[in-house]
C-alpha cells in the first residue's frame, strides 16, 4: 500500500504516506462547494507534475554533477466543466544557476519525460516553460 486517505467530513481529506507517516490535507475548492483552505485533489495532480519534473531533473543533474538546489516551479491549474476536469497545467520552472546548452537540453528532456507527465490524460494541455538564469 502506498497511502491511506481518510475522509474527515466537510469536504476535507487527510492523506497519509504509509512508509514515512507524512500527511497532507485536501479541501474542496471554493468553486466546487469547498472552503479552499488547502490543496484540492486536482491541485495535488497539477503540483505533482511539477514535483515529478524537478525530481527527475535532480536525479539527472546529480549524474551530470550539476547542483539544482534552489530551482522552483510555479504551477497554474485550469479547470473545465462538463465534465469537471483539469484542462490545462502551466508549469514555469526557474533555475537560479547557469547551465550550458547541452545540459539544459538534457534536463529539459528529462523533465518532459517524467512519469507523471506520461500518466496525465493526453487531453490535458501542458504549458511548460524553462527559465535558465
Amino acid at each position: 500500500m502506498t497511502s491511506k486517505v481518510t475522509y474527515l467530513g466537510n469536504l476535507r481529506t487527510e492523506s497519509t504516506h504509509i512508509k514515512s507517516g507524512n500527511t497532507f490535507i485536501t479541501d474542496a475548492p471554493t468553486d466546487n462547494n469547498g472552503k479552499g483552505k488547502a490543496f484540492s485533489p486536482t491541485d495535488t495532480v497539477a503540483t505533482g507534475l511539477a514535483s515529478c519534473m524537478l525530481t527527475v531533473m535532480g536525479i539527472k543533474a546529480r549524474d551530470l554533477d550539476v547542483d539544482m538546489s534552489g530551482a522552483t516551479a510555479e504551477v497554474t491549474k485550469t479547470m473545465a466543466s462538463n465534465p469537471r476536469r483539469i484542462s490545462k497545467i502551466k508549469v514555469i520552472l526557474n533555475f537560479p544557476f547557469k547551465a550550458d546548452n547541452k545540459t539544459q537540453k538534457v534536463l529539459e528532456h528529462t523533465a518532459n519525460t517524467c512519469p507523471v507527465h506520461y500518466s496525465l490524460h493526453p487531453d490535458i494541455e501542458r504549458d511548460i516553460t524553462f527559465n535558465w538564469q
